[in-house]
């Protein structure tokens, strides 16, 4: 039988499945992926933690439509996206390489386009994305946006995992144990 944990997202309800990592920690697998209504909604409301941001970044993949949405929702006319594998387009761009994330379990690189960069830089910068747990992945987009010379504005996240709560410096929708 199938385990889920129930979050309330800003009054959004969502039955995430239980799902074991390969370091043995389970964690309440969310995805936005397929699923708009979700997105709709907790891209809305992160919009509005946004206000004030010049420009919206995330990384790939789960972050896409929620950058979307954010962008959308305060008339940006661009959205940044971090890649995590170097494009063809993408020859005259920035790289940075950062802890492993708790879904991944190894080291990884975000990569840039220069139209990204030129975008970011001297701007202020909302990172935007669907968990934050340990940190490694925002970590990797802080350095990307000061590397490109932009100015982190806000840290905002849908959910905040385990005990990426307690953080000071980020700001999230709903929160999610690690299990």
């Amino acid at each position: 039988m199938n385990e889920f944990l129930t979050v309330d997202i800003k009054g959004f309800k969502a039955d995430l499945p239980i799902l074991a990592l390969p370091s043995g920690v389970k964690i309440a697998f969310f995805n936005l992926h397929g699923a708009p209504a979700m997105t709709e909604h907790c891209g809305k409301e992160l919009a509005k933690l946004a206000k004030g941001a010049e420009v919206v970044i995330t990384a790939e993949s789960k972050g896409l439509q929620l950058a979307h949405v954010v962008a959308r929702e305060l008339n940006h006319p661009f959205y940044a996206v971090a890649r995590k594998a170097k494009k063809l387009y993408m020859q005259d761009g920035i790289s940075v390489s950062y802890g492993s994330s708790i879904t991944t379990g190894k080291a990884q690189e975000l990569y840039l386009s220069k139209h990204d960069v030129d975008i970011i830089r001297g701007k202020k910068v909302a990172i935007i994305d669907d968990v934050v747990s340990t940190g490694e992945s925002l970590k990797g987009l802080e350095d990307l946006v000061l590397k490109a010379g932009g100015i982190i504005y806000k840290k905002l996240f849908v959910l905040a995992e385990g005990n990426a709560k307690d953080r000071q410096d980020i700001d999230y929708l709903a929160t999610i144990p690690l299990l």
